[in-house]
């Protein structure tokens, strides 16, 4: 039974100290990741649920896709990831940390043969006067030595950079380190949207998951402008606000500028700026209405969705309006409203009307001449919303990563030997990695150590 016992323990540690494992899990954490920047996340645009049959979307749903990085099954991909990096280390660190605190100080016999990097140097003096000048010289010249004597020889030992060996290790604990950031990203942060008017504020959002979370702040949005280019595509939109603690702005975050990739931070909050619009709700819109043949005018105001009927018993409608037709009609300009007019008796018709174009309006030759006068709506700013107290942890991760991969490809474990017998000296070198390098110093190294008189 104690066998049996250990030899599951044996076959559990080894699955978990496997390279094969730790590629497997690499490569399903990459195709995840791209499943997660394919498919939309958090809350899913109508125009996406459209496009899907209802079938795939439960699918979807219920795999996490739409949520993939807080899903349980990703999550434990990183469980699963973060054990295989602690066994593989604890497996191979021990042998590691030996190599480095108890180098080789004698080389024996069969293992000088194995050196591709070697000089000869003849001494007279005596073995003991040789010995004190050579440690001198690599002293100086590359790093102190420890000496040791064997069988008569005398041994002087000396390296550089013996701990870069633990670069790998470096970089692995980054990856943990990153990996507990995002988990506690996962776990204590969360996502949402704010839609704020101009010259007005909240003191919440809506997160992702229709929760109200309350800020402990009010953010204000002073101001909103947009601009756009010829085409009507939105060239930049910018937000003004102001944070605000019991009523009173925050000194140095008053009329902020947020722009896409420039947001704006508080108390752990970060507000992206995501879209805007125009704010319809409680918006009065004006309207002259002239009939053509000279028998009426009029001047309406009305909220969209709302319906009035004229003198002549014509049915006037505010379906939407927009300020700015370009996005939608690239040869025009300004706000613009789309009406429903059904004559009395008649079939409902449906036009565009502008605010800065009213030739256009009076070249339509209806019966009626519409004119869009403006509104007093003003513009919204949605805010995308985020909370990450897992942030601080992802970048000291990354900054580990950094210096374990400088260690790891541009340091190499350098070191030399020299072997003092009677009569003559031996020097021997080798390096971890970047050998070309290594031969250069080696060479330089070489020239100064047969050039000495001893």
């Amino acid at each position: 039974m104690a066998t049996t016992n250990r030899s599951f323990a044996q076959a559990l540690w080894d699955f978990f100290c496997s390279l094969k494992l730790t590629i497997s899990l690499l490569i399903s954490l990459a195709l995840t990741s791209v499943i997660g920047t394919i498919l939309p996340q958090g809350k899913l645009p109508p125009e996406y649920v459209a496009s899907i049959s209802p079938v795939k979307l439960q699918i979807y749903s219920k795999l996490g896709f739409f949520d993939m990085y807080h899903s349980w099954w990703f999550i434990l991909l990183l469980y699963v990831f973060s054990v295989n990096l602690i066994c593989c280390s604890i497996k191979r660190l021990p042998h590691v940390f030996k190599f480095i605190s108890e180098p080789n100080l004698v080389l024996g016999e069969s293992q000088r043969t194995g050196f591709s990097q070697k000089q000869d140097l003849k001494i007279t003096a005596s073995l003991d006067k040789g010995r004190e000048a050579l440690a001198e010289f690599l002293g100086k010249e590359f790093s102190v030595p420890v000496v040791t004597e064997h069988d008569g020889e005398y041994h002087l030992f000396a390296q550089k950079n013996a701990w870069c060996r633990l670069g790998v290790y470096v970089v692995h604990l980054s990856i943990l380190v990153i990996f507990v950031g995002a988990i506690l990203g996962s776990l204590f942060g969360y996502k949402g949207f704010a839609a704020i008017v101009e010259g007005t504020g909240i003191s919440s959002i809506q997160a992702n998951n229709g929760a109200e979370i309350p800020l402990g702040f009010e953010v204000r949005c002073e101001k909103f402008n947009v601009t756009f280019y010829d085409s009507g595509a939105p060239k930049e939109f910018k937000s003004i606000l102001t944070v605000l603690e019991n009523g009173q702005p925050v000194k140095g975050l008053t009329n902020v500028r947020v722009v896409v990739n420039e947001p704006l931070s508080y108390k752990g909050f970060t507000f992206y700026q995501s879209s805007y619009g125009q704010a319809t709700e409680s918006s009065d819109h004006t309207f002259s209405v002239q009939a053509r043949s000279g028998g009426f005018s009029d001047r309406l105001t009305l909220r969209e969705g709302q319906a009035t009927v004229l003198k002549d018993g014509t049915t006037f409608k505010l379906l939407e309006t927009t300020a700015d037709i370009r996005q939608f009609m690239p040869n025009f300009s300004g706000p613009a409203a789309r009406i429903e007019v059904t004559p009395k008796g008649g079939v409902p018709q449906t036009y565009i009307v502008f605010k800065d174009f009213p030739d256009a309006n009076a070249q339509r030759g209806d019966a009626l001449q519409v004119v869009y006068e403006g509104s007093n709506a003003k513009m919204y700013t949605g805010l995308q919303v985020a909370k990450d107290p897992g942030v601080w942890v992802v970048w000291l991760g990354c900054t580990l990563m950094v210096c374990g991969l400088f260690i790891a490809f541009f340091m190499s474990h350098k070191r030399v030997w020299i072997v003092v017998s009677k009569g003559y000296a031996r020097m021997y070198g080798n390096a971890s990695k970047n050998q070309a390098a290594f031969q250069m110093q080696f060479e330089e190294l070489s020239d100064k150590f047969k050039n000495l008189k001893i």
